[in-house]
C-alpha cells in the first residue's frame, strides 16, 4: 500500500472495464458545492384543491403570527413578538410567488425558515391560499366607500 501506482486522469488505466481513469458520475450524483435544485421551482396549476391546502397549511403554520386573516396581527404577535406585514401592503401584493415561497422557504426578519417543515408542494399551496386572501382584502378595500 505504501508504493500505489497513482494514475492521471488523461491516462488509460486498468481499474474499470473501460480503460479510463475518470469515470462519469452515478445518475442523480450533486456536486458538494452545487445549489440544490428545487423539485417545484414553479408553482403548480391554481386549483380549488391546491387553495384548500393552502387555507389548512397557513392556519398550522402562518396565522400564529400573520393571523387568520393576514394582517399581521395573529396570538403570537398579541403577546409581543414582533409585528410581521400586513399582507395587503403594496409591497407584497405587487411581489412575485417566488418571493413569498422564498421566505417560506429561508425565512425574513424574524421569521425562521420553514424548510424543514412545509414541503414544496405545501409551500406553493400556502403561497396561492395568500393571494386569495390578498384579494379577498383588496376587493373588500376597493368597495368601501
Amino acid at each position: 500500500m505504501t508504493d500505489q501506482r497513482k494514475y492521471a486522469e488523461w491516462e488509460r488505466g486498468s481499474l474499470f472495464r473501460n480503460d479510463r481513469v475518470v469515470q462519469a458520475p452515478p445518475a442523480g450524483t450533486v456536486a458538494r458545492d452545487a445549489a440544490p435544485v428545487d423539485p417545484l421551482a414553479e408553482r403548480p396549476p391554481m386549483s380549488l384543491a391546491l387553495v384548500e391546502r393552502g387555507r389548512e397549511r397557513f392556519g398550522i403554520f402562518c396565522a400564529p403570527c400573520h393571523g387568520r386573516s393576514g394582517d399581521g396581527n395573529g396570538i403570537v404577535v398579541q403577546r409581543g413578538f414582533p409585528h410581521p406585514p400586513d399582507y395587503a401592503e403594496p409591497r407584497l401584493l405587487s411581489a412575485p410567488d417566488r418571493y413569498l415561497y422564498d421566505v417560506i422557504t429561508h425565512g425574513h426578519g424574524a421569521m425562521y425558515s420553514y424548510a424543514d417543515r412545509v414541503p414544496p408542494r405545501d409551500r406553493w399551496a400556502i403561497v396561492s391560499y395568500i393571494r386569495a386572501l390578498q384579494r379577498n382584502q383588496t376587493s373588500t378595500q376597493q368597495a368601501a366607500p
